[in-house]
């Protein structure tokens, strides 16, 4: 962006504390372009190879050369993979979150990773490309196929773009160990075992034991940690139809969301409040959600791991109150009715934000449940589908010229006691606040 004649970089995603600890690296066969969208053929020129894109300069390092893909296939056994012509893999440098978060990081890892990845998930899409995120893959031969130490930098997605380029049987299989240079991070850097460890309990061995992973998935209109509709009234949604909806693009609108550090404590129309809903959650393209095959019949709920609870406190047309939203009915279940202010601001690490918002969005999954069914790993799909969707309300939020958003922390138990005892048993994996910024 350009400011008083300089250039002024801001970031493109929603990342906790501005550290940017999320890296992007490229797997690809050789792209020839330009393509139609169609098939393989990516409207790009690249030759094969492993690379590290460079966000300062807008480049790729290249760390490998040649067609690595078979490296990811292998990892992972998804078709998906298997048949892209290019996949780009998603780490955390652990210590660029940790000196300030601590062992906390390795929640921020998929809070920052998801909402990076919505964005590039609507970049793949709004190009016709098809794109979904991995989560199941053999992790030890990610990190050594991009060079780097999983107790330093480790990979957390996989999202393969494109399709109809299977990978080639003269493809490389074996890869030998590379240590890219790289800058020390500060002269003091420390270690915080409990995040490497977290990690490690949910590794996957090989590509076999992440085919297994994947299928214990959900399947059909089955979900993992949520919670059934109760009988509280219910309010239909009224979001805009796709004729009247905004046209601002998508490239505009990423350059316009920011993270709002101050709200108004003006309404929101609920109209507003609808659409942004009714856009964003609606489910996430991830490999673990019916053993990565789409239903066949639409019954795949829209959301399969985490519920979307809200405190409403300043929406025209919608009661003061807390609601649990069912986004398969596109309607709000009212829990309690009142102003909840004081409540909201004490629940975000009693940050006014907070309070101030006209809505927050507490994403929650009932950990034990998916511990019981997808293991250890299952925290990182509870933790991914909710910053996924909370990045797509980023976008949904920035579409309206007069919304703004951002994401907070929060009080882990005092949310589900809250949001008790439709809750009980959940634990929150995400806050979204929506409102007027000042």
């Amino acid at each position: 962006m350009e400011l008083r004649n300089r250039t002024k970089l801001f970031r493109a995603a929603a990342t906790t504390g501005a550290l940017y600890h999320v890296d992007l690296y490229v797997v690809c066969g050789d792209l020839e372009g330009p393509g139609d969208g169609s098939s393989g053929d990516l409207d790009l020129d690249l030759e094969a190879g492993v690379y590290h894109f460079d966000p300062s300069t807008c480049s790729l390092d290249v760390l490998r050369e040649g067609d690595h893909r078979r490296v990811l296939a292998a990892a992972s056994e998804y078709d998906a993979v298997a048949e892209a012509p290019l996949s780009i893999v998603a780490t955390s440098t652990w210590w660029r979150n940790a000196w300030k978060y601590e062992a906390r990081t390795v929640r921020h890892a998929f809070w920052d990773s998801g909402t990076t990845l919505a964005n590039l998930l609507a970049a793949a899409h709004a190009l016709d490309y098809r794109a979904e995120v991995v989560a199941g893959f053999a992790d030890r031969p990610v990190a050594d196929l991009l060079g780097v130490d999983p107790e330093r930098e480790a990979p957390l997605e996989i999202v393969p773009i494109g399709a109809d380029a299977p990978v080639p049987s003269s493809a490389a299989a074996d890869i030998d160990p590379i240590d890219p240079a790289t800058e020390p991070l500060s002269p003091n850097e420390r270690e915080f075992p409990l995040i490497h460890e977290a990690w490690q309990a949910g590794t996957l061995e090989d590509g076999a034991a992440a085919a297994s992973w994947r299928a214990r998935g959900p399947t059909g209109n089955r979900t993992i940690g949520t919670r059934d509709p109760g009988d509280g009234e219910r309010v239909p949604l009224e979001p805009v139809d796709p004729e009247t909806a905004s046209s601002r693009p998508l490239h505009r609108t990423i350059r316009r969301r920011g993270s709002c550090r101050e709200y108004e404590r003006e309404p929101i129309s609920f109209r507003q409040l609808s659409t942004v809903l009714d856009r964003a959650v609606r489910g996430v393209p991830m490999d673990v959600r019916g053993g990565g095959e789409r239903s066949e019949t639409g019954a795949d709920p829209p959301l399969s791991f985490v519920d979307p609870y809200l405190i409403v406190n300043g929406v025209d047309g919608l009661e003061s109150g807390s609601y649990h939203y069912h986004p398969d009915a596109g309607e709000l279940e009212r829990l309690q009715s009142g102003a909840f202010r004081r409540e909201a601001s004490h629940l975000a690490l009693d940050q006014r934000l907070g309070g101030e918002a006209a809505v927050c969005v507490y994403f929650l999954t009932d950990l034990d449940e998916l511990v019981d069914a997808l293991g250890d790993r299952g925290y990182r799909a509870a933790q991914l589908e909710a910053a996924l969707t909370a990045g797509r309300l980023y976008l949904g939020t920035y579409a309206h010229r007069t919304l703004g958003g951002t994401g907070l922390t929060f009080y882990d138990d005092v949310v589900t006691d809250f949001f008790a005892p439709r809750a009980a048993g959940q634990t929150p994996m995400f806050l979204y606040t929506i409102g007027r910024p000042a």
